[in-house]
């Protein structure tokens, strides 16, 4: 084995200076003062350079200034970093950046997603294998290869958003576990680094984590899924003047179980259905009344369903739920097949889905007492994780920071080798 070997990953949301107001004023913008950008940028390459890291994500990147992307790309670039940037689609002015460290890493593909959807949001994924051996083995089954992920999630203006960010999550994972299907990576760690717009309590959190991901901050401090430790940190100033903890490193490691993708996601709508209907301050029994309508009967018909998804936003526009999604969310919650959804059905399967029942933790454990050590592959402890500016981590946020409206997350992770049982993917 390598002496202490390490791979390093900083994510950053750079605050495009189109955005960027000054003196809190929607029509004055850093963009039209080229010595207050670049200043700005200059210190935050200065800081990104200082820190190193082998992995580097950035959002925000003004991809529409060619000034500031060639600064970025020439000064990365003469450190040793190979660069991949992509601009939002429908020419928004900003995009993505993922620099990985030649030292390190090799990349094998490169690939973009184009969502095209409300908000032209777009991901990166890049598959990467380690230049320098974690361990010297004979055993040709270790994998010492990465699939990294770098995405900037939609700002939920409202809550009918809830399903496009929801849709722009799947689509990532749905991508990535193709791309690992295809090519026989089952068994690689995957690492998902952004800006998820989204807070520990929100449904884009509780989709991941359904599907065996780790918050490597969270991990790292020993921050549990509660709302208790919800707020222990922040790394993001919004335009309204909240602060909340948005930017994540997100882990999965090849010996993790992983409920369908599917399941996860109609989980996770069912999660955004209970959600607006409890903001509705609709009670158990009334929500089930809504679902059935003007149905006399005590249960629910599809056509009542449908209709109650439209009056909740989650339909009838573009960016709703499909015909064939919302046949999905049907037949998940006709558990018996009889064409109608009881009482009892309703409780299991919408109000109080079955997931809960069964925490990650829980079906992690399980996992463990069935894989078997037939195969090895390389998987990662979080050794650490930091954000900067330091009061960010005790949930303040520094009026005297200037480098962004967000915080830089760095992860150090360690290479561990861990047993496999079947493909997971």
């Amino acid at each position: 084995m390598t002496n202490d070997p390490c791979v390093t990953c900083t994510t950053f949301n750079i605050l495009a200076p189109i955005y960027k107001r000054l003196n809190n004023k929607e029509s004055c913008r850093e963009s039209e003062y080229r010595a207050y950008w670049l200043s700005r940028n200059k210190s935050i390459l200065d800081r990104l350079l200082c820190e190193g890291s082998s992995i580097i994500c950035l959002q925000e990147v003004w991809v529409g200034n060619e000034e500031l992307v060639d600064m970025y790309e020439r000064r990365l670039g003469d450190a040793g970093y190979i660069n991949f940037k992509l601009a939002r689609t429908n020419n928004r002015g900003d995009g993505l950046l993922t620099a990985v460290h030649k030292d390190y890493f090799r990349v094998l593909k490169y690939m973009e997603l184009l969502f095209n959807d409300f908000g032209d949001r777009v991901a990166q994924l890049l598959h990467v294998e380690s230049v320098i051996p974690f361990w010297q083995s004979r055993n040709n089954n270790i994998q010492q290869q990465i699939l990294i992920v770098n995405t900037h999630l939609l700002f939920p203006h409202n809550s009918s958003l809830c399903v496009v960010r929801l849709h722009q999550v799947y689509k990532i994972l749905q991508y990535v576990e193709s791309y690992q299907k295809e090519n026989d990576l089952c068994h690689v760690p995957i690492i998902l680094c952004g800006d998820w717009n989204g807070s520990k309590r929100g449904h884009v959190y509780k989709f991941l984590r359904s599907q065996g991901f780790v918050s490597s901050y969270d991990t790292a401090h020993q921050y549990t899924d509660s709302d208790a430790d919800a707020h222990k940190w922040v790394s993001h100033r919004n335009h309204r003047g909240n602060i909340c903890g948005v930017d994540f490193i997100w882990l999965l490691n090849p010996n993790k179980y992983r409920k369908p993708l599917k399941t996860s996601w109609n989980e996770a709508v069912f999660g955004i259905i209970k959600y607006m209907l409890r903001q509705a301050s609709l009670s158990e029994n009334d929500a089930f009344a809504f679902l059935k309508g003007d149905n006399l009967g005590d249960y629910v018909t599809y056509s009542g369903f449908c209709q109650a998804l439209c009056q909740l936003g989650l339909t009838g526009h573009p960016d709703g739920l499909s015909t064939e999604e919302i046949a999905d969310l049907w037949n998940q919650a006709d558990k018996d097949g009889d064409g109608v959804v009881d009482f009892g059905e309703f409780q299991q399967r919408i109000w109080d889905p079955t997931q809960s029942a069964l925490s990650v933790e829980t079906i992690d454990e399980r996992r463990d007492l069935t894989k078997s050590s037939d195969g090895q592959a390389i998987g990662f402890n979080i050794k650490n994780a930091v954000l900067f500016p330091p009061e960010v981590e005790k949930g303040l946020w520094p009026e005297n920071y200037s480098l962004s409206d967000h915080a830089p997350l760095t992860v150090a992770f360690s290479p561990v080798r861990m047993p496999c049982s079947q493909p997971i993917c």
